[in-house]
């Protein structure tokens, strides 16, 4: 069951301002994964501890000069069906909101999994995006490898020798 819209209609203005086009149908998502060229994809959520990050990480790297040709965004909780259709356009790579996933014809090359952005302050997540805008957009082609993520350590206390209860704010 969808979330109801006057609660999303807040976290889709932060993206749409911006310019940011809403694929709230399946055809509309096909249509973004047909397009030639880079397209970033943003799962939107209404998650605060991740979403609250990510929605002003698209904000501030869409200051940076290269940029992709284009930004789509699905709600994840609201478009169901188009959300369900954009992750099985995305083999091998897990659900997770909010996410962003930078596209080059249609193929995902660079992804922004929810463990990339919690606990993450949004420039640090908006760095992740211009250095993948640097990487694919323009006239970088990238490498050809797989989908490639940001390179931050996993936020697992265990690891870490923390409690299990420990959750950074930073």
């Amino acid at each position: 069951m969808p979330y109801p819209e006057y609660l999303v209609a807040p976290m889709r203005d932060e993206l749409t301002r911006l310019g940011v086009e809403e694929a709230r149908t399946v055809e509309a998502v096909d249509a973004a994964f047909a397009q030639p060229g880079t397209t970033l994809l943003v799962v939107n959520s209404v998650c605060g501890c991740a979403a609250a990050n990510a929605r002003p990480a698209v904000a501030l790297a869409s200051q940076h000069a290269v940029q992709p040709d284009r930004i789509v965004t699905v709600f994840a909780g609201q478009d169901l069906d188009a959300t369900a259709h954009a992750r099985a356009l995305m083999p091998g790579i897990a659900p997770s909101s909010p996410s962003m996933f930078l596209l080059q014809d249609g193929e995902p090359v660079f992804a922004i999994e929810r463990r990339h952005i919690e606990g993450r302050s949004s420039s640090a997540i908006a760095m992740d995006l211009v250095n993948a805008y640097d990487r694919f957009c323009g006239n970088a082609s990238g490498d050809g490898a797989d989908v490639a993520r940001p390179d931050v350590p996993a936020s697992n206390p265990a690891d870490s020798g923390l409690p299990s209860t420990f959750r950074s704010i930073l």
